[in-house]
C-alpha cells in the first residue's frame, strides 16, 4: 500500500539530499520516479533539485495553482511511476496536498514530500500544515544549532547578518539569508 510521507526539518538538514538519494534508490532498481519542486524556488535553476553537497536532478516544477493529479497521472501514463518525490513541499496549497492524498489512495503511488515545517516567525507553511495533518508518516530530519542542540526553527537574516523579526512569509534564500537554530535561541531572537 502506498503512503504519503512528510520529511520535515529546519534548513540545512539534508532534505534535498535525502530526496535525491531516495529517487536514486528507486531508479537503481529500474523503477521510474517523478521528482517535483516548487517553481518559486529557482536558487539552482528552474526545474532543479540540488543539494548543498553537490548532487542534483532535473525536476518538474509546480506552482500553487497547478493540478498535481493531472501532472502526476500524465507522467504516470508516460512512464509507469513507482514513486513521486516533492521538494520544497511547504509551498504546496491545501488543495495540492489533498491531491497528493488522491495519488496515494486512488492510484497507489507512494509520495515522499520534503520541506520546512515552519517559517522564520515560527508559523506553519500551508503545505506543511496539511502534510502534518494528513500524511501517513511524519519523519523529522535533524540538524544542529550553533550551540549544539537540535535545530528545529529557522531565523531570517538581513544583508548584515542580523536577525529579522518581520517580513513576508516567503523569501527565497540559502545560508546567506537563513540560519537554523534551536527553540531556545529562536525565542531569544524572535519572541523575547
Amino acid at each position: 500500500m502506498a503512503q504519503l510521507y512528510f520529511y520535515y526539518s529546519a534548513m540545512n538538514a539534508g532534505k534535498s539530499t535525502s530526496l535525491l538519494q531516495s529517487s536514486y534508490n528507486y531508479r537503481e532498481r529500474g523503477m521510474n520516479t517523478l521528482v517535483m519542486t516548487a517553481s518559486i524556488d529557482d536558487r539552482y535553476g528552474k526545474g532543479k533539485v540540488a543539494s548543498r553537497i553537490g548532487i542534483e536532478s532535473d525536476a518538474q516544477v509546480f506552482s500553487s495553482h497547478d493540478n498535481l493529479i493531472e501532472m502526476i497521472t500524465a507522467a504516470h501514463q508516460e512512464n509507469h511511476l513507482s514513486c513521486v518525490l516533492v521538494d520544497e513541499c511547504q509551498f504546496l496549497s491545501k488543495e495540492q496536498v489533498k491531491q497528493l492524498t488522491y495519488i496515494v489512495d486512488k492510484i497507489d503511488i507512494p509520495v515522499l514530500c520534503y520541506g520546512l515545517r515552519t517559517d522564520f516567525q515560527g508559523e506553519l507553511f500551508s503545505g506543511s500544515h496539511y502534510l502534518l495533518a494528513w500524511a501517513d508518516k511524519l519523519v523529522e530530519l535533524k540538524t544542529i544549532c550553533h550551540c549544539g542542540r537540535k535545530a528545529n526553527m529557522v531565523v531570517r537574516l538581513d544583508g548584515e547578518g542580523k536577525v529579522m523579526r518581520e517580513g513576508e512569509q516567503v523569501a527565497i534564500g540559502g545560508n546567506e539569508s537563513y540560519e537554523s537554530v534551536c527553540r531556545k535561541h529562536f525565542r531569544e531572537f524572535i519572541w523575547d
